[in-house]
């Protein structure tokens, strides 16, 4: 079974390991290579906007102190998130807006898994704000026009009721790291399309369950090639990866 939502392969946290993560520039490098989906995580500022951020606390991609929490989109701007990557083509790299990521994505018609990851107890804001902005670019009919429409994806379930509250036409896929027992109750109680797995805690006999009862199932973050194709000979729909020297846009 195939999804209108998923495509095979998608750029993890948009460039890999190739450009600073979640920055446009990221972007811009899957998109060079042929990459015709990307992943990227959105968290909220201070004064909340959406912003591409995987971590709540500065340190590891935004050099310097301080939490997400507490800072303000203007006071963001000035951060550098492109000097730890130690290539001089990103030194001035900056924290992107959510909506600089969909303005470069839907032009180019760039399927999205958008990992909403909110900051602790920001959990329904996050995803009403990200979901809200989401929709904006893709009305209900976006799909049949064509459209690779975005997959929200979130490991809480919070925040997926939240997105579903504004924006029950966008698709919605649980996060796992494994899946749980109750997993098929889970996913139908959230009205998702998908379950979003680590690609380790996977066998063949999961996969199979998963199909069989009519979920998409994507593998993250895989980033062998032989991994890869075992995965995709059981089944999986899609691959995120940080590889994407090793496990590029038209792999089989």
């Amino acid at each position: 079974m195939s999804y209108s939502y998923f495509t095979r392969i998608y750029a993890h946290r948009g460039g890999g390991t190739l450009a600073p993560e979640n920055t446009v520039q990221a972007l811009q490098v899957a998109h060079q290579m042929g990459f015709q989906g990307v992943e990227f995580d959105v968290m909220l500022t201070a004064d909340d906007e959406p912003v591409l951020m995987h971590d709540a606390e500065f340190g590891r991609t935004v050099f310097g102190a301080g939490q997400m929490n507490d800072t303000r989109w203007a006071d963001l701007q000035r951060k550098n998130a492109g000097a730890w990557f130690k290539d001089p083509r990103y030194a001035g790299a900056r924290v992107p807006h959510l909506d600089h990521a969909l303005s470069y994505c839907s032009a180019r018609n760039m399927h999205m898994n958008v990992e909403i990851k909110p900051a602790p107890g920001r959990d329904a804001r996050t995803a009403e704000v990200a979901a809200r902005l989401c929709a904006s670019y893709f009305r209900e009919d976006a799909d049949a026009a064509g459209m690779a429409v975005p997959l929200l994806s979130s490991f809480s379930a919070a925040a997926l009721a939240a997105a579903a509250g504004v924006a029950p036409h966008l698709p919605r896929a649980q996060l796992w790291r494994e899946l749980p027992a109750d997993w098929a109750e889970q996913l139908a109680a959230a009205g998702c399309v998908a379950a979003h797995v680590r690609h380790d805690h996977l066998d063949e006999a999961r996969c199979a369950a998963v199909k069989q009862a009519g979920y998409g199932l994507l593998a993250y973050t895989v980033n062998d090639p032989r991994r890869a194709r075992e995965l995709m000979a059981w089944g999986v729909d899609a691959i995120c990866t940080d590889r994407l020297d090793l496990i590029g846009p038209r792999f089989r």
